[in-house]
């Protein structure tokens, strides 16, 4: 097969544009939760709100989100597979902004959860098909770069999301219109159905993947099955380091200055933001200098490392606090931006979006358990986010065994792999 025309440059770049707008919304969906979630318990269950309940249905709810972007990811990366990078895209963004903004109209703490289930279907199908479509449309030597503008969109998200909240607090009386205002980039969803470019690649693979095995069964077949399973660890040991421990940092902030300080936690979320948005762009840059094996073990090294510093020797309103949260921020994220530079590069262009979907949310079920099992920890440690943050901080340490295993694509083209 002759290599597919490439997109003129002003397409590519509003191509980029485009993913990386998804991807920030993306964002703010998942910094939604660990913002507004005590305060919405708060509101929701009057004078039977305590942290111990709070903190339970914090579990729940990122759960939800979890599980909605497990089954989100891997059906809308499907998707990507059978009907175009865009128009699952497109889809996807629509799910996540409408059920959003449905949350305005929330008037129970279990109508939310449903709702974040439902959110999380467009959460998880934005990244395959957004990664897929970005990597083939910048295929070649500036794919670090690319990579790491679409690691680092999910992150600006959460940190504009943080500053919005600065200026507007959140609080048990005033988090409905935050909801309302999530609604707005269903707009970017109909922009991109109806004229963003499809990826080339893809096109040109449409008439050899009618011949081929579905997506989803050629992925658990030898040659591709050992590389899948490979690629499902390495994309859910980030990721529920990140639900089940680092998230906790911002209900722990919101527990102990709340009340004195309305913005403390949005602060929290702020400076973590900052660095994770810097974090995720770099870690491609750093998967590129070192290679992908070594840097996927030193991110899982030292976030094992940073994060139990957090929660072992320093707390809210201390003053090394601020400062550890953005360094956690920082490394923890490498690994967002080592994964959209890495994982494309494992499969072939006709399953590509359906391998990366399934190795970046197979790890939103494991992360659902997770987030449950620090929801029992919070219990067992009495309500200590402490022990808790520190004892689900060692997942990291898994990072730097599973990796050896991993095939070293450094100095490979995409196209090799088309």
């Amino acid at each position: 097969m002759s290599p597919p025309a490439a997109l003129p440059p002003a397409a590519r770049m509003t191509v980029l544009c485009a993913v990386f707008a998804g991807l920030l919304f993306d964002g703010v969906e998942l910094g939604l939760m660990p913002l507004c979630s005590f305060s919405i318990s708060r509101d929701l269950l009057g004078p039977q709100f305590n942290d111990a309940i709070a903190g339970d249905w914090f579990a729940r709810f990122t759960a939800a989100l979890m599980l909605g972007a497990a089954v989100g990811g891997i059906w809308f990366g499907h998707l990507g597979d059978r009907i175009g990078r865009t128009r699952a895209l497109g889809l996807s963004i629509l799910f996540y902004s409408l059920f959003a903004g449905a949350g305005y109209f929330a008037t129970s703490l279990n109508q939310m959860l449903f709702l974040r289930f439902l959110v999380g279907l467009g959460v998880g199908g934005v990244w395959p098909n957004g990664v897929a479509l970005a990597s083939e449309c910048w295929p070649g030597a500036s794919r670090p770069t690319v990579a790491g503008i679409v690691g680092a969109g999910i992150n600006v998200g959460i940190l504009l999301l943080s500053q919005v909240a600065r200026i507007w607090h959140v609080t048990p009386e005033s988090w409905r219109w935050l909801f309302a205002w999530s609604a707005l980039p269903a707009l970017l969803g109909f922009f991109i159905l109806a004229l963003l470019p499809e990826s080339p690649q893809w096109l040109a693979s449409r008439a050899l993947a009618k011949a081929a095995a579905p997506p989803l069964r050629e992925l658990f077949r030898p040659p591709l099955s050992r590389i899948t399973l490979i690629a499902i660890a390495l994309g859910s040991i980030p990721m529920v380091g990140a639900w089940a421990a680092s998230k906790w940092m911002i209900p722990w902030a919101d527990s102990v200055g709340g009340s004195s300080q309305p913005g403390y936690k949005a602060s929290t979320q702020g400076f973590w933001a900052v660095g994770a948005a810097l974090g995720s762009f770099f870690g491609a840059q750093m998967a590129s200098l070192v290679g992908r094996r070594l840097a996927y073990f030193l991110i899982s090294f030292f976030t094992a490392a940073i994060t139990c510093g957090v929660f072992l020797f320093s707390a809210p309103l201390h003053p090394s606090f601020f400062p550890l949260v953005f360094c956690q921020g920082f490394v923890a994220t490498l690994f967002f931006g080592w994964l959209p530079l890495y994982l494309p590069e494992l499969f072939p262009t006709r399953v590509r979006a359906t391998g990366t979907g399934i190795a970046y949310n197979v790890g939103r079920f494991v992360t659902a358990l997770g987030v449950f099992a620090a929801g029992a920890l919070m219990s067992l440690f009495g309500g200590s986010f402490r022990k808790v943050g520190a004892v689900l901080a060692l997942v990291y340490v898994l990072g730097m065994v599973v990796i050896w295993w991993a095939p070293e694509t450094t100095g490979n083209s995409i196209e090799e792999n088309g």
